[in-house]
């Protein structure tokens, strides 16, 4: 059988772009998956945040997830999971198909042939060794991603004193759930002047639990042979260099790295596609097709996103690419087109932001710098936000501040240890340490759905704890 398409990655990216196609009209239509289920990353990022963009309404990363699956079965778009693709080759003189090679337990190695391939095979985390730090090979090494994991889908915690390298958005989120789990996160220490996360992330994930920020800082020394013990961290000029004289130990049993995403080509240069170092991924033109004919990239495959709203705007217009070139045929390639990646220095919180009026808004991605102000009368003036929502957070967090929890409940019966939660809405600031020890501290019994209560009334606030994990597991 020749495919029309083959999408390779069921993450957010691949599902978008395969539904995009099929609403063009495709039919024969296959998803290649290495994990065990669709969903890509999200499955892990049990926090809020997503869907504001496509949805328009904030979503946990399994919800988000979710729609997307209940969209492929209601097209019954075929997938194939556990399933580690090896190969891609595009479209050769005198051919008019791609061929993918793939193996899985029940086929072993096998070929497929399709008229158009979508790359989303998303991106892997900067590893030590990618970051020359010097010092002994000890247990206690994470990447962010991967403590994410271990917490949030095996309830395992990687340790109880964490300090965490790179401020990128997982390293600021983790800080806030191992802090959550009852660690204590003693820095996050970022080399750059600047940090590689969401403003509002900082705020809601290190400002809301006193976890300090140290720009233009990085890890100099790791301690410990058998298991890490400590680190030692120092200041940087502005070429990166330590500054002598600027070192300071700080006790740990773990260190999570959080320095950047790479984008996972191995695929994309087997197929012969031309490759972008600014972005670390496949040159395409303004189809998103690479140089190897019939094979298109799209979502972190091409560059890293800071959103998975944007992943998957971008995925619909691969899918609908796609399309038209399996209806259309080859055609001329036309020019590259540059990809756009927005710089990570906006993020920054301004050093001279007066915490007595100033805040940052954490309604939407933007962050805006708002100023808020309450006059003799009692009346409050807002400046600063793009759209209303920013007016009702800054009066919120002068007179009630509020927030939502997303954190991990241990179940009993299931195959999975944990089901993934979240408050049913927000609850007094105040609250955070209160409704997080009672959800450490209750389990429920499988089988568990998505939406199901699994606290009535947490901690006295009126709200209720609801499940949100999408795994068949449980």
């Amino acid at each position: 059988m020749i495919y029309d398409l083959i999408v390779i990655g069921g993450g957010p990216a691949g599902m978008a772009a395969a539904l995009s196609a099929r609403k063009e009209g495709i039919k024969d239509i296959l998803i290649l998956e290495r994990d065990k289920e669709l969903g890509g990353i999200l499955n892990q990022c049990i926090h809020s945040g997503f869907g504001l963009g496509v949805f328009k309404e904030e979503l946990t990363g399994p919800e988000y997830a979710q729609r997307y699956i209940e969209m492929t079965h209601e097209e019954n778009i075929e997938y194939m999971l556990n399933t580690m693709v090896t190969g891609v080759h595009g479209i050769d003189e005198g051919s008019d198909t791609c061929n993918v090679t793939a193996v899985n337990s029940e086929k072993g190695l096998f070929e497929l042939k399709s008229r158009a391939v979508i790359l989303s095979m998303g991106c892997r985390e900067k590893s030590r060794g990618a970051l020359n730090i010097p010092g002994y090979r000890p247990a206690g090494i994470y990447s962010a991603g991967t403590a994410q994991r271990y917490v949030n889908i095996e309830g395992k915690m990687p340790g109880k004193k964490v300090v965490i390298l790179g401020s990128g958005d997982i390293g600021l989120i983790m800080a806030r759930r191992m802090t959550l789990e009852g660690a204590r996160v003693s820095c996050v220490a970022e080399i750059a002047p600047y940090s590689g996360g969401l403003r509002r992330n900082i705020v809601q994930c290190l400002d809301d639990y006193d976890i300090p920020l140290l720009f233009s800082h990085t890890v100099t020394k790791i301690h410990g042979k058998k298991r890490v013990e400590g680190v030692t961290i120092s200041k940087v000029d502005e070429n990166y260099a330590p500054i002598p004289g600027t070192e300071k130990n700080y006790e740990c049993d773990a260190l999570l790295l959080s320095c950047g995403l790479i984008p996972e080509n191995e695929l994309s240069r087997d197929a012969g596609a031309k490759m972008e170092p600014s972005t670390q991924g496949p040159v395409v033109n303004e189809n998103l097709e690479t140089t190897a004919r019939g094979v298109f990239a799209c979502g972190n495959v091409l560059h890293v996103h800071d959103l998975v709203d944007n992943v998957t705007k971008e995925s619909i217009t691969a899918g609908h690419k796609a399309a038209s070139f399996i209806k259309n045929g080859l055609g001329e390639w036309g020019e590259a087109h540059p990809v756009k990646v927005p710089s990570k220095e906006k993020n920054t919180i301004p050093e001279d932001m007066d915490r007595s009026c100033q805040m940052i808004c954490v309604c939407c991605p933007n962050g805006c710098l708002l100023t808020a102000k309450k006059d003799e009368d009692g009346n409050y003036s807002v400046t600063g936000n793009l759209c209303p929502k920013g007016e009702e957070y800054a009066i919120n967090e002068m007179t009630n501040p509020v927030r939502n929890i997303s954190s991990i409940m241990k179940v009993i019966g299931g195959k999975g240890p944990v089901v993934s939660c979240k408050t049913s809405s927000e609850i007094p600031k105040g609250m955070i340490a209160t409704v997080a020890g009672q959800i450490d501290k209750t389990t429920v019994n499988a089988p568990v759905k998505v939406g199901d209560i699994l606290i009535k009334n947490v901690a006295d606030t009126g709200v209720d704890i609801v499940a949100t994990n999408v795994m068949e597991s449980i």
